[in-house]
């Protein structure tokens, strides 16, 4: 909201969308799409694929077709009544900000922020607790459309400098540069293809280890993606001679992240192995041509460790699916030597911040936060008293220092960072996101339902106060379920467009994801996925029982693996919701894993070079199960250009697909966006570009009213 919202009354005037339904839509046809007879055997099945053509991007057919999509799309969503209204909204909703969790370096301050219209977070630095913010770093200044972003930031131990990623157009392709803190100005030091990257500063803050990608022409084009290895960097140096120092031996796949204990003297590679492995080796630097030994590997759990001068604190969930955490001493690193600080409870202990000599423990309880500060022995002081019903995030202080920072936000909570002093244990807001809305009128409940082979599933259900089980309501479900991703009650500041409407939230915590653990993720992935859907579908059949909502009361949302499960609901029970929106999805689970990063995803879903793997991705690919003369529900496939993590090409083929089998008169569209990629930087601007067409979309199969600003009293 903007500061003259003060002043400014809202008069709420209702405006129905529904009658525009058989105006915005009369099907007057989707763009011609060519089908092949395309087609291969697999392990006795015969697998049709006619729009495989689909596949490249860069083919000038397939952007031709992308072109009249994208046509036809904006030719129904952009006329639809109200739709400015819902821009001007999510414009003054979007104009809630973003705050980051502060990393101190001595006495420096590092956060990032966004506030306004700002298209990107900024990266500010105060000097002093309260000390006056500075603009270290923003990418706003970079690109005038806000495709630049800042994707990762990390300070020298010292506050001197800032080793720092910027890319363009959603691509995630880092570009590293160091920021001198001091004076605000770049060292000469750039290396390309640092994508996610891992820092590891030395303590005289002259040198760190990094990760990076191999050079293009150096591995095969289709190899590019994969082999990160860990690097040595001297400020100053040719990044071209930069040491190779672990990866070389490695697996293509395999993932390592680098730290280094505050003394310099142990240097520690945890390698993820997909999501529900790891392994950990270590290196003392101190000896000349000491090689790096093993601390964990070939055992089938994950391991992340906390890095410290005379030991490591080994996070894991070895024979304790809700993790427990150890203490090691590198002297003396075999396993039965470890000594366990923090055993396996009830609750999923998500990570530990090692603050001086606390331990500051953030644990999950049915799907929301709980942080316990303990001593180094492991026994609990207190437990931070949290505002409400929500999530912690970016547990951060100095490795011998006395203060935690920590964020946190909820459904209908803006994020705030809170300060803890660890010598009285006080805890004060240190600075809040500024939002001008009126909490009082809704709440959050999380109920119980039974999946479909009687597992209880939790939901957490936003909406405004009093709302009435009349199976009228407007309701919006949304959900993940996989790579052990926990969905915890966060802000959304578009999701208030919805609730101010009179929407219903549902947000289902399916197996798969990582909110009980790993039992509840290994229950959700590989030959188990289709408990994820079962999940999901039980979720929508619960809310209609209850009353809450009906078929034609119900849009689903999802991205990403979302995006799968999106599909999968929608080609297994296309009789059960009004509107589907599909987002960055996978949708081929054939042939996923021969596009972008899709190898890494191999242990999550499997792959179809393998019999038994084969079968159990094909009982349930979504692009495989659609059937001609079904009538499907109205359905939204977003993609975008330069996604390098889910190729634009499942959206696509998807399109393709159900509009040429669906039965109904509903609208199968397909968005393409360009300069974007799978989410992460996004610019403000494009955000509210997609949002105008989703919520526009949603509110207009529900037949649901918005609300726009009428005047000033």
């Amino acid at each position: 909201m903007t500061a003259r919202s003060i002043i400014t009354t809202l008069v709420l005037v209702g405006i129905s969308l529904a009658p525009m339904l058989a105006a915005a839509w009369d099907r007057p046809g989707y763009p011609p799409t060519r089908k092949e007879k395309t087609s291969e055997r697999l392990f006795g099945t015969d697998v049709a694929d006619p729009y495989r053509w689909l596949e490249d991007g860069q083919s000038s057919e397939v952007k031709a077709w992308v072109d009249k999509q994208n046509d036809l799309t904006h030719s129904v969503l952009d006329h639809l009544s109200g739709r400015e209204a819902i821009r001007r909204r999510l414009n003054d909703l979007l104009s809630i900000g973003s705050l980051g969790t502060p990393q101190p370096a001595k006495g420096h301050y590092f956060y990032t922020k966004r506030t306004g219209k700002e298209n990107q977070a900024i990266l500010y630095v105060r000097e002093g607790l309260q000390g006056k913010q500075r603009v270290l770093i923003d990418p706003n200044a970079l690109a005038a459309d806000g495709t630049v972003a800042l994707d990762w930031w990390f300070p020298s131990r010292d506050g001197r400098y800032v080793a720092y990623g910027l890319s363009a157009n959603g691509s995630e392709q880092s570009v590293l540069h160091v920021l001198d803190v001091e004076t605000g100005k770049n060292l000469s030091d750039i290396i390309e293809r640092t994508q996610a990257c891992s820092v590891a500063w030395l303590p005289d803050s002259k040198a760190f280890y990094y990760t990076r990608y191999p050079a293009a022409g150096t591995v095969p084009k289709q190899e590019e993606k994969y082999h990160r290895h860990v690097f040595l960097h001297v400020l100053g140096a040719d990044p071209a001679h930069d040491k190779d120092t672990f990866g070389a031996e490695r697996q293509p796949e395999d993932w390592p992240d680098v730290a280094l204990s505050p003394d310099g003297r142990w240097l520690v590679v945890t390698v993820e192995m997909g999501w529900s492995m790891s392994e950990v080796y270590f290196k003392d630097l101190q000896k000349a041509g000491a090689p790096f030994v093993p601390l964990v590997e070939k055992v089938p759990a994950l391991f992340t460790v906390v890095v410290r001068n005379d030991r490591f604190y080994v996070h894991t969930n070895e024979q304790a699916p809700r993790y427990r955490l150890f203490q090691v001493d590198p002297l003396a690193p075999e396993r039965k030597e470890w000594t366990e600080l923090l055993p396996e409870s009830e609750d999923v202990l998500e990570g530990v911040a090692v603050i001086g000599k606390t331990l500051a423990a953030l644990y999950m309880h049915q799907a929301s936060s709980r942080l316990r500060l303990c001593d180094d022995a492991g026994k609990l002081i207190e437990e931070v008293k949290l505002p409400t019903l929500g999530t912690v995030g970016g547990l951060r202080g100095e490795w011998d220092g006395n203060e935690l920072f920590f964020g946190f936000d909820s459904f209908t909570m803006p994020t705030g960072v809170y300060h803890v002093d660890l010598r009285d244990r006080k805890t004060d807001l240190w600075e809040k996101v500024p939002a001008d809305l009126d909490w009082s009128r809704y709440e959050v409940e999380q109920v119980r339902y039974p999946s479909k082979d009687g597992t209880s599933i939790t939901m957490f259900l936003a909406h405004k106060k009093g709302l009435e089980r009349n199976s009228r309501n407007p309701t919006l479900l949304s959900a993940y379920g996989g790579f052990n991703v926990n969905i915890t009650p966060q802000f959304s500041p578009s999701r208030f467009l919805f609730l101010e409407a009179g929407g219903l939230i549902a947000i289902p915590n399916l197996r798969g994801g990582g909110e009980f653990g790993e039992g509840w993720h290994r229950a959700g992935m590989l030959d188990k996925k289709q408990n994820v859907f079962d999940d999901f579908v039980s979720a929508a059949l619960w809310l209609i029982k209850e009353k809450y909502t009906s078929c034609d009361r119900l849009a689903i949302q999802g991205g990403s693996n979302g995006g799968l499960l999106m599909g999968a609901a929608l080609t297994q029970r296309p009789d059960l919701f009004r509107a589907v929106v599909c987002q960055v999805p996978l949708l081929d689970m054939i042939r996923y894993h021969k596009f972008l990063i899709a190898r890494l995803w191999i242990p999550e879903y499997g792959s179809a070079d393998d019999p038994e793997q084969f079968t159990w991705l094909y009982a349930y690919s979504p692009y495989h199960h659609v059937h001609s003369g079904t009538a499907y529900p109205a359905v939204l496939l977003t993609a975008a250009e330069s996604d390098t993590r889910v190729d634009a090409l499942h959206a696509r083929k998807m399109a393709a697909r159900l509009q040429a089998a669906t039965a109904s008169d509903q609208p199968i569209l397909l968005r393409i966006e360009t300069k974007a990629g799978h989410g992460a930087g996004k610019p403000r601007a494009k955000l509210l570009d997609e949002l105008t067409d989703e919520w526009s979309f949603i509110f207009w199969q529900l037949g649901l009213k918005i609300y726009t600003e009428r005047g000033q009293e």
